[in-house]
């Protein structure tokens, strides 16, 4: 746009400097009266007032003052050479005239001084001095004169000629601007629309200079753009006008036009969004009515326009951080990862009308698809910002547009979007061919980083959009092992992605269709070979910022072989134990279940076809098609043994949890079904098989007797049993299996409308696993829906045990089945030992009266127990001998302190440390009574200090510690002997676990004495102090100092209470007599 004054080099300027400039412009600006007293006067006389006194001064003090004659022969030569009016019967445009003479009178003169400056060398002996300061620079009060200014010509030369919907109405703006709105004469010459060139274009001359240009594109840029658009782009409202008629030329136009776009790649992109999108304006709105609507509806052709030139910003390198930065910092966030942009990022609404945005194709690009192709590139560069808050409202942009994307354009978004997405990873598959130049050992295929990008992208997108759209699940499903592979891995190390990965593969698993979900775990678990996984050549290594790279592997030499060998099995068995990790994580979406079942039905379908067993010939003797064969044989008993592996793994973590519904567990009940009617069609059946066709079988009873609240479709689903059940019951050889398989038909068929008696035992002897104490053996689970207990492995949520052991009323027990349980008490078999203890057990905390006739026989089989080395059966043994000591305390406790108290030669070490945990259990169930026995019990852990075994020291400090939590002020006459042996230990013993000990006692003493303990330990609590502080500074073990930091917080806690207690707001009444 061609400047309307542009003034050449001249003399003048040489003298003309800047203060008389910006004393000109103050004097044009100042505040005047209108020098009248009349009440009547309105606003819009004092403003005409102002503006006319104000350039009257103007004109005189340049006419007069001979110290402004440079500037009036500065100002003149710039009017001579201006082709725009400068005067008018409107004052308002005579003022706007005078002040852009003064603005270009500014920027001329800035220019010549900034010429002319010549800064001269620095002095290197004073090089912390300040470099001189070009001559051309305002400052902060000349800059605010300026602002004044230019908001002057902005308010009257710009904003009056506005036609209605563009840009915002002044009305609207300020209470003055409503004054200029009326102020303004458009009647007069010259005309409106030459008046908004002259301002618009005098303007961007002015912002030529860097300094100038920011003060006035910073500010002003929205109003300049609907200046320029109006004068550019506005079509006429009637017929076109004639030669005589028209204000402004096409020349003129066609400038305005190229300054519009020339003025918009200048400025900060993001701004010219924002501007932009003001300018487009946003839902229509009348013109008339209420007070509230703000602006009139913005015209169709500015509409059409603003678009274009956002789809153009947009467009441009970097244009998709520009929309994204203009919208949010528009929508109130300020600058983006400014104060409000944590609100900014939270508002999703926001982030959608983004993501439709960049999702929907301009009309400027030539086709959708080279339009994906230039801005999914800068999609994803969202996602990488270092900045907390600024990647915080990114990422959620981005993440939103790449689903939004994904799901109007399948294609394309899978071509640009999530290939570029996944490339690190698809880069070493096993079907990926590796370029030759990175055969190299050793070299790395993906690095750090670029891992790291890729698994954090993938969360955000799959995982944080938890959109499951089919384009984004298979994209994912081809490095679906190899993100397992990578999270195996991880499990080995210290990794940061760890948690990615283990969420990302949770999320693809409960949203893929079940089939393809199993599809994916048989490939994880190695029975699928033909899914796709990492290549073969290729290994994960440990990076030194936490994370992982991708390197070629190293070359295997022979002597290698075996290493190689045991590091492949190893990592296949690794990998199995964390599939059953992973899979316990995903127990309530029925994943779990069902990929038990299926390794259920895969046994029995390698039962049925392991009659082929390898007969091993001469090498010389085979034939390569019988070789041929062997191999696959082998293979066969590799996926036998495999599947072997995984269900013991599936058995040992998963809970009783795993099915989620009644078809799950019938699925399960008639793979097991098959699997016995298998082994009885080869004649191979065993007590494992049996056993087990019992368990399924009184399963069903169990959901058939009432257990599980069955509907009409439940039966429907149970039908498939039938054949199954017909089948066991015309080929098992036992009787009972036949007739309870036979009414389990009776009753699916009929809907449970006929029911034997065979099924109620049935289902009863399952909940009650009968022992051979003639008593029923428990294994209880609780049901989250019902609270109820169970004992039944895998019985789906819902399922409830109808009588509990811990309900049930004692009943008189016999002599007979007393004795029996007592023998079964020395039983070599360690579940029929500890049966019975727990039978025991439980009969004591009954109360029965012929198990408590017997209480040395039972203590010493107890006590007896102790020294097994199941555990199963010495925990049982301790609950036992702590229920009886409950009973009769002063009998059992005298003699487990004499053995507790025993040296080594007596019982070993590990007896004693489990009779010191019974200890701990009877001073925790006494409670308040302890106090009985409080110095046979210190004076046992006191003298076990002294034990020359370092374990024996620690438990008897860590059940002095229980004992004192208890005591409160009965610890008062042992206070001394307790606390003189704590600091003694903590301070002297060489063993750290000991010392972890005697300060987990200060702990413990702290915490149960609480408020209490500033008068029971008045004597020692300085003493205990400087030992914590003694500790917290000079022990090298950090679990001890840990100990001491905490009892220095109880400790601060409660000297706080006691000096500065409670306030509280009560009043005390007293009722006289």
């Amino acid at each position: 746009m061609a400047a309307p004054g542009e003034v050449v080099g001249s003399e003048v300027l040489e003298t003309c400097g800047l203060d008389q400039i910006v004393e000109a412009l103050k004097l044009l600006l100042s505040p005047g009266g209108s020098g009248s007293s009349s009440l009547h006067i309105t606003k819009h006389d004092v403003l005409l007032a102002t503006l006319k006194s104000n350039l009257s001064a103007l004109e005189d003090k340049i006419l007069r003052d001979p110290q402004w004659k440079k500037l009036k022969l500065l100002r003149d030569e710039i009017i001579n050479q201006a082709e725009w009016p400068q005067s008018s019967v409107d004052i308002t445009w005579s003022f706007t005239s005078q002040t852009l003479l003064l603005l270009l009178c500014l920027k001329e003169t800035m220019i010549r001084l900034a010429a002319d400056f010549n800064p001269g060398k620095p002095n290197p002996r004073t090089p912390e001095v300040a470099p001189a300061l070009s001559p051309d620079t305002l400052s902060i009060t000349q800059q605010k004169t300026v602002q004044s200014a230019l908001q002057f010509v902005v308010t009257l030369g710009v904003c009056p000629y506005l036609v209605a919907g563009v840009g915002v109405p002044l009305k609207h703006r300020t209470e003055f601007g409503a004054v200029v709105q009326d102020v303004v004469s458009l009647d007069a010459a010259p005309h409106a629309a030459r008046r908004l060139y002259t301002s618009c274009s005098v303007l961007l001359d002015v912002a030529r200079h860097a300094s100038l240009g920011s003060l006035i594109l910073c500010r002003h840029l929205g109003d300049i753009a609907a200046g320029l658009c109006q004068l550019g782009f506005c079509p006429p409202k009637r017929k076109p006008p004639t030669l005589a008629e028209e204000v402004l030329t096409e020349e003129e136009r066609t400038l305005s036009r190229g300054a519009l776009r020339d003025v918009l790649d200048q400025v900060y992109q993001p701004l010219a969004v924002r501007e932009l999108l003001i300018l487009q304006g946003g839902p229509p709105q009348s013109c008339t009515g209420a007070k509230t609507q703000l602006r009139c509806r913005t015209p169709a052709w500015l509409r059409r326009l603003c678009g274009q030139l956002l789809s153009e910003r947009l467009m441009r390198p970097g244009g998709v951080q520009a929309v994204v930065r203009g919208i949010l910092e528009g929508a109130g966030a300020g600058a983006a990862g400014g104060s409000d942009a944590e609100a900014t990022a939270a508002d999703w609404k926001k982030c959608d009308l983004i993501a439709k945005i960049l999702a929907s194709c301009p009309q400027q690009s030539l086709s959708p698809e080279s339009y994906y192709r230039d801005i999914c590139p800068q999609i994803l560069d969202l996602f990488h910002f270092q900045d907390k808050l600024t990647a915080r409202q990114f990422q959620r942009v981005a993440t939103t547009t790449v689903i939004t994307m994904s799901r109007e354009q399948p294609r394309l978004a899978a071509n640009y979007l999530l290939q570029p997405l996944l490339a690190p990873l698809h880069r070493c598959l096993n079907t990926t061919e590796i370029p030759e130049s990175n055969m190299v050992p050793g070299t790395i295929l993906v690095t750090e980083e670029e891992l790291s990008r890729c698994i954090e992208d993938v969360y955000k997108v799959y995982v944080v959009g938890n959109e499951p759209l089919t384009v984004l699940l298979d994209s994912l499903l081809p490095v679906l092992r190899m993100l397992f592979a990578l999270y195996c891995f991880t499990k080995q190390t210290v990794s940061h992605i760890r948690s990615f990965c283990q969420e990302i593969l949770l999320w693809i698993l409960e949203k893929l269709e079940r089939k393809i979900a199993i599809a994916s775990l048989k490939g994880f678990a190695g029975l699928d070979k033909t899914v796709p996984s990492l290549h073969p050549l290729c290994q994960f290594r440990a990076a030194i910022q936490g994370g992982i790279m991708i390197t070629i592997r190293e070359a295997i030499s022979n002597e290698d072989e075996d290493e190689a060998l045991y590091q492949k099995l190893s990592s296949e068995q690794s990998q199995v134990e964390h599939l059953g990790d992973l899979l316990t994580c995903c127990q309530e979406c029925g994943v779990a279940g069902d990929f038990f079942i299926f390794c259920l039905k895969e046994l029995t379908h390698l039962t049925v076809d392991n009659e082929a067993e390898l007969k091993p010939k001469p090498f010389s003797t085979k034939s390569l098609l019988e070789l041929e064969e062997q191999a696959l044989l082998v293979e066969g008993q590799e996926h036998r043994l495999l599947v072997l592996q995984l269900l013991a793994v599936l058995c040992e973590k998963m809970s009783e949890q795993i099915f989620t519904n009644i078809t799950q567990v019938v699925d399960f009940v008639a793979a097991t079904l098959q699997r016995a009617c298998a082994s009885l069609a080869h004649e191979a059946e065993s007590t494992v098989e049996s056993q087990t066709l019992s368990m399924s079988m009184g399963l069903v009873a169990v959901m058939l007797g009432g257990a599980v609240q069955l509907k009409s479709s439940d039966f429907t689903i149970m039908k498939q049993l039938l054949p199954l059940l017909e089948k066991v019951s015309n080929t098992y050889p036992d009787p009972v299996i036949q007739e309870l398989a036979v009414d389990l038909r009776i009753t699916i068929a009929t809907h449970g409308a006929f029911a034997t008696q065979a099924v109620s035992v049935a289902a009863q002897s399952t909940l009650n696993k009968k022992g051979p104490e003639g008593r029923t053996e428990e294994k209880h689970q609780t049901s989250p829906h019902t609270g109820q207990e169970s004992d039944v492995p895998f019985i789906p949520k819902g399922v409830s045990e109808p009588n509990t052991t811990t309900n049930q009323k004692s009943v008189c027990i016999t002599t007979e089945q007393l004795q029996e349980v007592l023998l079964s008490a020395y039983d070599p078999q360690i579940p029929m030992r500890a049966a019975a203890l727990r039978t025991l057990s439980r009969w004591i905390e009954q109360r029965e009266a012929k198990a408590l006739e017997r209480q040395e026989k039972l203590l010493k089989i107890f006590l007896e127990n102790l020294e097994h080395e199941d555990t199963f059966v010495y925990l049982s043994a301790i609950q036992g001998i702590a229920l009886l000591s409950d009973v009769y305390p002063e009998k059992i406790l005298v003699d487990l302190l004499a053995q507790y108290d025993s040296g080594k030669g007596r019982h070993t070490p590990e007896t004693r440390m489990k009779v010191g945990e019974v200890l701990m259990r009877i001073v925790r169930a006494l409670g308040d009574m302890v106090a009985k026995y409080r110095d046979p019990l210190i004076h046992t852990f006191l003298r076990g200090v002294r034990d020359p075994d370092g374990a024996h020291r620690a438990s008897s400090l860590a059940n002095l510690g229980e004992l004192c939590q208890r005591l409160d002020f009965l610890l008062g006459p042992v206070v001394h002997e307790v606390t003189a042996c704590v600091i003694a230990v903590a301070k002297t013993d060489d063993e750290v676990q000991v010392r972890r000990a005697a300060i987990h006692v200060v702990v413990l003493l702290l915490r149960g004495l609480s408020r209490k303990a500033p008068e029971v330990l008045k004597d020692v609590l300085k003493d205990l102090y400087h030992l914590l502080k003694h500790v917290v500074q000079l022990e090298p073990d950090d679990v001890a100092k840990l100990h001491a930091q905490l009892a220095l917080e109880e400790l601060d806690e409660i000297m706080r209470n006691f000096l500065f207690p409670q306030q509280k707001l009560e009043k005390k009444i007293t009722v006289l007599p």
